[in-house]
């Protein structure tokens, strides 16, 4: 897949681990199955714009955070 779509991944589980919240927990919020997310967050899934804004609102970001290359610097990617 993509680097792009494995980055974006990477944000995702980086936005959730700061909220404290499990996969479960967070496809929950963001009206989505489990295996979903964990399929995003590993950059296996080329996610809808739909679901985008799911997980942002589930995580209390903006769905431009979600693609801020800038967070992909911070040693919690690494």
């Amino acid at each position: 897949m993509d680097n792009r779509v494995k980055a974006f991944g990477l944000r995702v589980r980086y936005f959730r681990k700061r909220l404290g919240i499990s996969q479960d927990d967070l496809a929950d919020k963001a009206n989505l199955h489990r295996t979903y997310v964990g399929a995003v967050e590993r950059g296996e899934r080329n996610i809808s714009l739909l679901n985008i804004l799911r997980l942002a609102d589930a995580l209390h970001v903006t769905a431009k955070e979600l693609f801020d290359e800038d967070i992909d610097n911070q040693e919690h990617l690494k």
